[in-house]
């Protein structure tokens, strides 16, 4: 079994528990989408949630496979209020920026230590912030171009129809 470098532990780590919170984020935008009747909102944060906690699976794998037990760290409670849609999605946006940067704190550690494993492992999450980030800007643009409450409708069941689709393959 190859050893892990300190600091990759510490990045990988990091970003584990990150993962978690971000899933703790995400419950609380659906669950504030829920109450606003925003119910393909609520269901699309409420996948990402899930998907969140999938990529921790994926580092506590990683971690554990090369004997390492994840250190699990405090979550801080989430941001629960907001004004508007609007401005919930950009604060999705925001967490999905500084999952990208944590991912690419990991990278850098990875490559600093040619500890190629963790390099290959971090390939899979970079290539799914690319596209997590493009969804979250198209979700902003699109909130941004409702611009009455009949075009909000729409777009949430759009959203709906989307996860439907989604579900089907």
């Amino acid at each position: 079994m190859t050893k892990i470098a300190s600091q990759v532990v510490a990045e990988l780590t990091r970003q584990f528990n990150q993962e978690l919170s971000a899933a703790h984020a995400y419950r609380a935008l659906s669950l504030w989408c829920e109450q606003a009747n925003l119910k393909g909102f609520a269901r699309y944060f409420a996948k990402q949630a899930g998907e969140e906690l999938e990529h921790a699976a994926k580092m506590t794998s990683h971690l554990i496979d090369r004997g390492v037990l994840p250190q699990e760290q405090a979550i801080p409670a989430p941001k629960t209020e907001f004004e508007s849609l609007l401005e919930l999605a950009r604060q999705a946006q925001a967490m999905e920026e500084r999952n990208t940067q944590g991912i690419n704190a990991v990278y850098e550690a990875a490559l600093q230590t040619k500890d190629y494993a963790v390099q290959v492992l971090m390939h899979w999450f970079i290539n799914e912030q690319v596209e997590e980030e493009a969804w979250c800007l198209e979700m902003v643009e699109r909130i941004e171009a409702a611009t009455c409450a009949g075009g909000l409708s729409d777009l949430d069941r759009h959203i709906e129809r989307y996860l439907e689709e989604g579900e089907n393959k």
